[in-house]
């Protein structure tokens, strides 16, 4: 029997552990940051955590200052669509589009449930919110601060990479978990930043072509694990 989210507020650090869930309903398994590209075209396995510190230095950053940017307009009033138009330019892979368009869907969903009123509908045409817009909303509506909204999107990315390593280079689940904590620390220093942006201009636009190389080259292999 479905049914909705708890009527008493729950803690922010609560909501965070539910969405940072691997085990919740919403698709997320599909990913790999585009790791396995990346190993098939010669990324040696033990430089995992260099690859998770490029992404906290460009990829996280993007997702991280649009959810926060997402959940500031959900409470204060704002363009979304507009929103959307800035996170797509700093998210020049196609391949990366996408996957968030389908992993927002699965969150989409999810939030049908558990906080119907989260999510407004996207305007006629434009197409379903991606990922990181609908964590923002869905963190304006359930009570998540956004320091820790910032938190939830540098682990989910790290343990999404952690965790595709260890299904296409098996090894040592400890050593995958160690380099989750190793990269969400490289964005701890940023997380106070991130939280407190309420302009979409000011998203950080660092750029990863090797990782958009790479998220292309994933979306088009015949043979794969992961969709990206």
């Amino acid at each position: 029997m479905l049914t909705t989210a708890p009527a008493t507020p729950l803690a922010s650090t609560t909501l965070a552990m539910l969405l940072a869930d691997s085990r919740l309903p919403a698709g997320a398994h599909v990913a790999s940051g585009a790791l396995e590209a990346a190993l098939r075209d010669g990324l040696d396995p033990a430089a995992t955590g260099d690859y998770l510190a490029g992404r906290m230095a460009t990829v996280v950053p993007v997702e991280a200052g649009t959810a926060v940017l997402a959940r500031h307009l959900a409470l204060h009033g704002g363009d979304l669509e507009a929103l959307r138009e800035e996170w797509a330019a700093r998210t020049p892979s196609r391949a990366l589009r996408e996957v968030a368009v389908a992993l927002g869907d699965g969150l989409r969903r999810l939030a049908q449930t558990l906080w119907p009123a989260a999510l407004p509908p996207p305007p006629p045409g434009t197409g379903p919110w991606p990922r990181p817009i609908v964590l923002g909303l869905i963190a304006a509506s359930a009570g998540l601060e956004a320091a820790d909204l910032v938190r939830l999107i540098a682990y989910d990315d790290a343990q999404t990479v952690a965790a595709a390593l260890l299904k296409l280079e098996p090894g040592d689940p400890r050593e995958a978990a160690a380099l989750v904590l190793e990269a969400c620390a490289l964005l701890e220093p940023r997380v106070a930043e991130l939280a407190a942006l309420t302009d979409p201009a000011h998203i950080p636009c660092a750029g990863a072509p090797l990782i958009d190389g790479w998220a292309e080259a994933q979306s088009q292999l015949p043979r794969r694990l992961f969709r990206a």
